[in-house]
């Protein structure tokens, strides 16, 4: 892939301008009488391009900066944001913060991470890697991928297009406890989406790739045939009985399942008892053997970061261990509501990861069950996270002998997600790396499947 002509990455001195707008809103928060304050700033700038049919369908330049203040009276607490970082726009989002936080109730669980916690060591994690890259030089990028999926298989009849995205930027986090951390990373991506069939016999798919560097993304040509490749095999779909069949989510939709874990452990709904897994800690909530960590110092990683959006540092995080609930995840807010300690968690997970338990993909997975469904989409969202209840339309082939026999489509899956964790069988190896939760393909031994 070409590296080619550069547009301007972010200067040097955007660090000292991001450090100077944190400071002038600290100060400013307490000349105001606010006890405690936090403030994030960012700068970044990007570009997105989508070509269709050889044509170009749009070309974004993204450059944006932004300022989040939070104050703290007491236990009473403002907030205020702006994209203007100039000097009047900063004293004047201060002025907000702390109009609002005078107006607002007190809560008890109010306030700055403990001062203990925050990160002293800022490890680097690869995570910054600008692609200089020209708007004609993305289109063909874009361009050329889309030409290799027209060119790959001639049951391809039409395309949505072609994609190409860069970002770059530079976060800093820092409060009244003296904290200063600074975040600068990248994330590129490419993209492809391709038509095969007509009429009622039309399918549709793609493929994309999502990483740190440009330099680790696939080929344009690679995501172009990949994405055929994926279309071209849910040709001749067929529909499937309703009963109860064991199921494999390729590792595509596979991190959807730990999106759920994640809703149904965070601490906003623990604390309103509205998860089904509240006062799960320390019990058996998934089939032994399974194993749920986070990994957040990762080198590349998409959700690496050596400190949380409190600033309290990250570490390696056992969530699950051979099936037991070992721990929550948690902002100092939330912590405090339920009496425990933050888990570094505020803004999010970091590699949320679901470890292997068997060689293969999804293939090999689905080979272990002998007879079921392989779901490939998932469409539409029917998960309840306060009774664990579980149904999304679906896409998939149907397993027969180990092996694929047909495209399906037009069912649903559904269940309870309390039993669909405990009917794990097999994660294989095919761990997808694009975004922050990653898993390898998962068999589950049995949910309902409502198709004919």
């Amino acid at each position: 892939m070409s590296r080619p002509e550069s547009v301007d990455s972010l200067d040097g001195s955007l660090h000292s301008r991001l450090q100077d707008a944190a400071a002038l809103a600290l100060d400013h928060a307490g000349r105001m009488g606010a006890c405690m304050s936090e403030v994030s700033v960012s700068q970044g700038q990007g570009l997105s391009v989508n070509v269709r049919n050889g044509e170009v369908e749009t070309i974004e330049h993204h450059r944006d900066k932004s300022m989040d203040i939070t104050v703290y009276f007491g236990h009473r607490s403002g907030n205020s944001s702006s994209s203007d970082l100039s000097e009047n726009a900063i004293r004047e989002s201060v002025r907000s913060a702390a109009n609002i936080a005078r107006h607002t109730e007190e809560d008890e669980f109010n306030g700055l991470a403990d001062p203990g916690l925050l990160a002293t060591d800022f490890p680097d994690l690869d995570l910054y890697h600008p692609w200089g890259i020209s708007a004609a030089s993305a289109i063909d990028i874009a361009a050329g991928c889309e030409a290799a999926a027209l060119a790959h298989d001639a049951r391809i009849t039409n395309t949505e297009g072609a994609g190409l995205t860069t970002y770059e930027g530079l976060s800093l986090y820092a409060n009244s406890h003296g904290f200063r951390g600074f975040v600068q990373g990248s994330r590129h991506s490419s993209s492809c989406v391709v038509i095969a069939g007509t009429g009622a016999e039309m399918q549709r798919d793609y493929w994309y790739d999502s990483r740190r560097s440009a330099d680790d993304l696939m080929s344009p040509e690679s995501i172009g045939r990949q994405a055929v490749d994926r279309t071209v095999r849910r040709i001749g779909a067929r529909t499937v009985a309703t009963g109860e069949y064991p199921v494999v989510y390729e590792s595509t939709v596979a991190s959807s399942l730990l999106s759920h874990l994640v809703a149904a452990i965070s601490g906003s709904g623990l604390y309103r008892n509205a998860s089904f897994l509240g006062g799960c800690l320390g019990r058996q909530v998934f089939a032994r053997g399974i194993d749920i960590f986070e990994s957040p110092h990762l080198a590349r990683g998409i959700g690496s970061a050596g400190f949380d959006a409190e600033g309290v540092a990250t570490r390696s995080n056992r969530i699950v261990s051979d099936g037991i609930l070992d721990s929550y995840v948690l902002d100092s807010y939330t912590a405090r509501k339920l009496g425990l300690q933050t888990t570094a968690n505020a803004g999010g997970v970091h590699n949320l990861t679901l470890a292997g338990t068997a060689e293969g993909g999804a293939d090999q997975i689905a080979g272990l069950m002998g007879r079921g469904i392989l779901v490939t989409e998932l469409i539409g969202f029917g998960v309840n996270t306060v009774t664990g209840d579980y149904s999304r339309g679906a896409f998939g082939y149907w397993v027969e002998g180990g092996q694929v026999q047909y495209p399906v489509q037009q069912f649903t899956v559904a269940g309870n997600l309390k039993e669909m964790f405990m009917g794990i069988q097999a994660v294989g190896s095919d761990i997808d790396p694009r975004g922050n939760i990653r898993t390898g393909s998962v068999l589950i031994e049995n949910v309902t499947i409502a198709g004919d």
